[in-house]
């Protein structure tokens, strides 16, 4: 992919562009239209719940060993093993919609089942849409040459490195450490030896 400019790379995004704008109508609608704190609650738990399925779905699937199925060793290719392989590459940085659209619909849809509720519905979706936009931005910072202005901006960053090039196996978080400390896998960069399959993944025995 072939860059526009740093700033532009994200925002002119395609799968942001589409993201971002389905955000707008869920918040609009639930948050702008039908405002309560019941709604404003079922946001924030939205904003919460992708945070938690970011962390376990990173360590749970993106990591899983490799598969004899081919169809899924190429869906774990594209989705993250080829991320680890080629950590600058923008092509592979980003989330793809066909990945996103139909996973978060289904919480919703999972959501709604329970509620029978729209306007929750679109508060919950809302919520998980910001935060997947916002873990989309963590990503990009972590690997672009942008410093965040703010100590947990950088140190969120630094994280991530550490999971790229010292052990694939720690810090798992994008947008948040809170999970991996909640889970054991936030440590002392010192105290973790480096891994050999870091950069690649497929190698893991």
């Amino acid at each position: 992919m072939k860059s526009k400019g740093l700033y532009q790379d994200f925002f002119l995004h395609f799968d942001i562009l589409v993201m971002g704008i389905i955000f707008a109508l869920g918040f609009i609608y639930s948050v702008g239209f039908h405002f309560s704190w019941a709604v404003l609650l079922i946001f924030i738990a939205g904003l919460v719940f992708f945070m938690f399925s970011e962390y376990v779905t990173h360590r749970f699937l993106f990591h899983l060993k490799v598969p004899k199925n081919q169809l899924f060793l190429k869906f774990l290719k594209r989705i993250h093993y080829d991320h680890h392989t080629y950590p600058e590459d923008l092509k592979l940085l980003f989330l793809p919609i066909w990945y996103s659209i139909p996973n978060l619909g289904a919480l919703c849809i999972i959501f709604y089942l329970i509620t029978q509720n729209l306007t929750l519905t679109s508060a919950f979706g809302a919520g998980l849409v910001l935060m997947l936009l916002v873990y989309e931005w963590k990503h990009y910072v972590a690997h672009r040459p942008i410093k965040p202005k703010t100590k947990l901006g950088r140190h969120i960053k630094k994280l991530h490195i550490l999971h790229h090039f010292k052990n694939e196996n720690y810090w798992y978080g994008v947008s948040t450490p809170i999970f991996d400390g909640l889970f054991g896998t936030l440590k002392d960069e010192k105290e973790v030896k480096t891994s050999a399959t870091a950069k690649s993944l497929e190698e893991r025995m």
